[in-house]
C-alpha cells in the first residue's frame, strides 16, 4: 500500500523566513540590507538613511560584515534594539537592496547591491599586500578589480561615486565596472557646505570664548599616518601655544581606535588630556568640529580634504606620496598646503598658513570632491528606488543638518572645568 506522504519539508532557512513574517505587522515591505563592515564605512551609510525614512514600503535591516577593523562597527549602528542580523543569517536571506560601503563578502549576500565611497577623492592606493598581482601597478582604493569583480563577476549592480573624474580613474583600473557606475555626489560635502553658515554655533558649543583659535590635528590610520608624529607635535602645541588663546582638539581615525583598542588610544593620548587637548571619541560627527577650526594639521585622509570646503587653514603634518593617487585631489593639496616644519615656532607657521592660505586653490580641490553639489539626496535615492523597483516617495529627498558639537573645553553647570 502507498501512502501520500504530501511535499517534501522546506529548507529550514525558508521555514524559519516564513514563520518569522507572520508576526510582521508590515510583512510585505521591500528589505534593505546596510552591510557595515567598519566604524568609518557605517558613518558613511548613515548619511544615506534618511533617503529611506517616512515610507512604510520599506524595511531596513543592518548587520555587521568581516573586517579587520570591525571592532567598532557596532559603534556606528544606529539600531541599538533590534533590526541587527548576524552576519550568517544575513547570508541566508534575499533581500531587494544591499547598501554597502565596503567589499569584503558582500558577494556572498542575496540581492543587488549598491556600493557607495567611505571617503573623499579615492586618494589612498591599494595596500601592497592586498594586491593579487605582485609587481603590477597599484590599484585606487575602492575602485581596482579586487575590490568590485568576484570569479570574473563585477559584484555591484551599481557603483555610486562622488565625481566625474571617477569614471576615468574607473577606466584605468576597473573598465568592466563602468556599465554599472553612476555620479551621485558626496553627502560629507553637501552637509558641509550646508552647515557652513552655523560655524559661530559651532564653536560656542564647543565651549570656545570669543578670541580662542581652534586647532584640529587629524589623522588617518596606516604607518603613514601623522598618528605616528604626535608624540613629537602634541608637546610643542602644549609648549609653544598660550593656552588661553589656543584650543587643540585631536581626531583620530577610527581604524586606529579598532586596531590598537580605545583603551591603547585614550593611553598612548593621556599626557595631552590631562593638559587640555581633547582627544574625541571615534564615534564623534567630526564635520562640525571641522567647520569650527582655524586650522587644520592632517595628513592624506579624508578629513584633511574636506577642510578644502571651510575657513580653515592646511598644514600638513606627514603626505607619503608612494601611498597616495598621484592623479587625486589628495595629491594635489599636497602641492599647494604648507608643511609643517620642525625647526620653526608653530605661532610663525600657523600664521603664515593663515596669511598665505591660497584660496583659489582649495577651492579648486574642493570642486574635486563632488561635481554633484547639493544632488547627493536626489541622485542616491533615485537609484536606490531604481534598484527596488518601486516608485519613489512624492516629496523631495532632504539630508538633515548636522548635529552641533559636543562641549570640548568650558565649565559644566555644576562648576567645574572640562576638557575633553
Amino acid at each position: 500500500m502507498k501512502y501520500d506522504v504530501g511535499p517534501a519539508p522546506a529548507p529550514a532557512a525558508s521555514r524559519n523566513a516564513a514563520g518569522a513574517s507572520q508576526w510582521l505587522t508590515m510583512p510585505d515591505c521591500k528589505r534593505v540590507l546596510v552591510v557595515v563592515h567598519t566604524e568609518v564605512y557605517g558613518q558613511r551609510l548613515r548619511d544615506v538613511l534618511p533617503l529611506l525614512e517616512s515610507d512604510l514600503r520599506v524595511q531596513v535591516d543592518f548587520t555587521i560584515a568581516p573586517h579587520a577593523f570591525n571592532a567598532g562597527a557596532a559603534r556606528s549602528l544606529p539600531a541599538a534594539q533590534g533590526g541587527v542580523l548576524p552576519w550568517k543569517e544575513a547570508l541566508r536571506r534575499r533581500f531587494d537592496l544591499v547598501l554597502a560601503a565596503g567589499s569584503q563578502g558582500v558577494e556572498a549576500l542575496r540581492g543587488p547591491l549598491l556600493r557607495l565611497p567611505h571617503g573623499a577623492g579615492h586618494v589612498k592606493l591599494s595596500r601592497l599586500a592586498d594586491d593579487r598581482d605582485p609587481g603590477e601597478p597599484r590599484s585606487v582604493g575602492g575602485l581596482g578589480s579586487r575590490y568590485l569583480v568576484r570569479d570574473g563577476r563585477v559584484v555591484p549592480a551599481a557603483l555610486a561615486l562622488a565625481h566625474r573624474e571617477d569614471l576615468a580613474t574607473l577606466r584605468r583600473h576597473c573598465p568592466e565596472a563602468l556599465p554599472v557606475a553612476e555620479v551621485v555626489g558626496d553627502a560629507t560635502y553637501d552637509r558641509i557646505k550646508a552647515f557652513l553658515p552655523l560655524r559661530g554655533r559651532c564653536r560656542a558649543a564647543l565651549g570656545l570664548r570669543p578670541g580662542q583659535r581652534l586647532l584640529v590635528v587629524s589623522s588617518t590610520w596606516g604607518s603613514g599616518s601623522s598618528f605616528h608624529r604626535l608624540d613629537a607635535l602634541l608637546p610643542r602645541l602644549l609648549t609653544e601655544l598660550p593656552s588661553e588663546r589656543y584650543r587643540v582638539a585631536v581626531l583620530v581615525h577610527p581604524n586606529v581606535w579598532s586596531g590598537h583598542g580605545d583603551w591603547q588610544v585614550r593611553a598612548w593620548l593621556s599626557a595631552a588630556r590631562r593638559r587640555g587637548i581633547a582627544v574625541v571619541p571615534p564615534e564623534t560627527d567630526w564635520r562640525s568640529l571641522v567647520i569650527a577650526a582655524d586650522w587644520v594639521i592632517g595628513d592624506h585622509g579624508s578629513v584633511t580634504l574636506y577642510a578644502t570646503l571651510t575657513r580653515a587653514a592646511i598644514l600638513l603634518a606627514g603626505f607619503p606620496a608612494a601611498d597616495v593617487n598621484p592623479a587625486s585631489p589628495g595629491a594635489e593639496l599636497a602641492r599647494v598646503a604648507p608643511v609643517l616644519s620642525p625647526a620653526h615656532a608653530l605661532t610663525e607657521q600657523l600664521a603664515y598658513a593663515r596669511s598665505s592660505r591660497p584660496a583659489e586653490a582649495y577651492g579648486r580641490i574642493a570642486h574635486r570632491l563632488s561635481s554633484e553639489p547639493g544632488r547627493f539626496g536626489r541622485n542616491t535615492r533615485r537609484l536606490m528606488y531604481r534598484l527596488l523597483g518601486v516608485g519613489e516617495p512624492a516629496y523631495p529627498p532632504s539630508l538633515p543638518p548636522l548635529p552641533l558639537p559636543e562641549r570640548l573645553w568650558g565649565t559644566r553647570r555644576d562648576g567645574v572645568s572640562m576638557s575633553r
